[in-house]
Order: C-alpha cells, then structure tokens, then sequence
C-alpha cells in the first residue's frame, strides 16, 4: 500500500485507541528514527510507520506494524504473533469493493512438508475462502471491526497451518 495509505489506518487506529475499549488493549510501540528496534531481525533497518501491540485480555494477542517491508516505498501491515517469533501475515494490497477501500490477502502456504493442501483446504473451509478482505477503517468507530477481522484472519492463519496436525495427517 502506499505510505498515505498506511498513515490515515494509523491516524484511525490511534483517534480508535483514545476511546475506551472493552474488549481491546493496545498499545503503540515506541519508534527510534522511523524504526523499531530490538523486536526482530525481520524488521532491522526497515522504516516503520507505527507499530502496535493489541491483545485481547486472558487471551493472545498480536504486533501490527505499518513497515516498508522490502525497502521499497511499498508499505505493508505486517501482523507478528505475540511473542515476535513469527509474521501471521503480510498485507500490502488495497483493493475498493462496493466503494470501500479494503485490505487483501490470500492464504497461500509454501511449506515444504507435502501438506500445504490440507492447511488450504481447512483454511478455506473455515473462512469461505482462501482471500481475504478486510475493510479498512475510515473512522474509529470502525476499527473495533477491523480488529475483529485481523484477529480471525490471524487465528484462522495459525490454525491451518497446524491442520495436518488436527487431522491427524
């Protein structure tokens, strides 16, 4: 997505952050010089716009980070899993559906263990779909929605890639 992009779901997202949520903790991670450093060697020397730190109480939660992921002015909504071991997604496209503008990302596992139609085929079968459309927020009163949306984008990401696992297979 392009930086103005990024910056008015951040704009949002922080005006969200100012109301109380409660369902929702979040905080926004400290930046040194348009970086966040000391959370991964995925994201040394890369610009970051904002990062945040969202979790649901008693349950896990995950980092959202608006970065220039490949150096290349092309930024992307990078969500870590909450102990910063792993990325759950990596989302640069917009696309507008019904006049709304909205994130997109496809489910597409390339490990190399054989069982990447399993994990597509239980991926599809619990969101419909191996494409995912998140609307983007465009005021705060949206992004409880939006949230909703990545959490499940990413809980059902971390589920099928352990469906071989769940089927026994």
């Amino acid at each position: 997505m392009e930086k103005e992009q990024a910056n008015l779901i951040i704009k949002v997202m922080v005006e969200w952050m100012k109301q109380p949520s409660l369902k929702y903790e979040v905080q926004k991670l400290p930046l040194i010089n348009d970086e966040l450093p000391s959370f991964h060697q995925w994201t040394k020397r890369k610009t970051v716009l904002a990062a945040f730190s969202v979790s649901i109480p008693e349950e896990n939660g995950y980092h959202f980070l608006f970065i220039d992921w490949h150096r290349n002015d092309n930024f992307y909504l990078v969500i870590y899993t909450q102990n910063k071991s792993t990325t759950v997604a990596e989302i640069q496209r917009i696309a507008i559906i019904n006049d709304v503008p909205h994130l997109t990302w496809t489910y597409n596992p390339l490990k190399r263990d054989g069982k990447n139609d399993v994990r597509k085929s239980y991926f599809k079968q619990t969101f419909g779909s191996l494409n995912v459309q998140v609307p983007v927020p465009l005021k705060s009163n949206d992004v409880e929605l939006f949230m909703e949306r990545l959490f499940k984008l990413s809980h059902n990401r971390m589920r099928a890639d352990k469906a071989h696992e769940i089927f026994d297979i």
